[in-house]
């Protein structure tokens, strides 16, 4: 593949198509990177905050094994689900990520105790 081909992440599509798009995006940065080992990746940003990146995201972190654990900010996904709904919720982060105004909340260390006396790292969601 060309160096100068994009990758045309502001291409529409349908919400059903939005895995097969992230697919395909991932397919050709995969073989871009292949191909030329030394080849940098200037622009993956538009591919970070794309809608179907960001539903898919989504959708991984709903079908976790936690998804029913609150996260950082307090929300589980059926809260999302209920209280905000996805198209909304994924709309107003992709606003923060274009805007550069997203700040994710901080995460607590916590010690987790082991057999013998040890204790490893944890982290836990702090409080909102």
């Amino acid at each position: 593949m060309p160096k100068d081909a994009l990758v045309n992440a502001s291409a529409p599509g349908p919400v059903v198509g939005s895995w097969s798009r992230v697919s395909e995006m991932q397919a050709k940065l995969h073989c871009w990177a292949a191909a030329d080992h030394g080849r940098r990746f200037d622009d993956l940003f538009n591919l970070v905050h794309d809608p179907a990146t960001l539903l898919v995201a989504f959708d991984r972190v709903a079908g976790n094994q936690g998804a029913r654990t609150p996260g950082v900010d307090g929300l589980t996904v059926a809260d999302v689900e209920e209280r905000i709904g996805v198209p909304g919720f994924l709309d107003d982060l992709r606003a923060q990520l274009k805007e550069g105004t997203f700040r994710p909340l901080p995460v607590r260390e916590r010690k987790i105790p082991k057999p013998g006396g040890r204790t490893r790292s944890g982290v836990s969601a702090s409080p909102p």
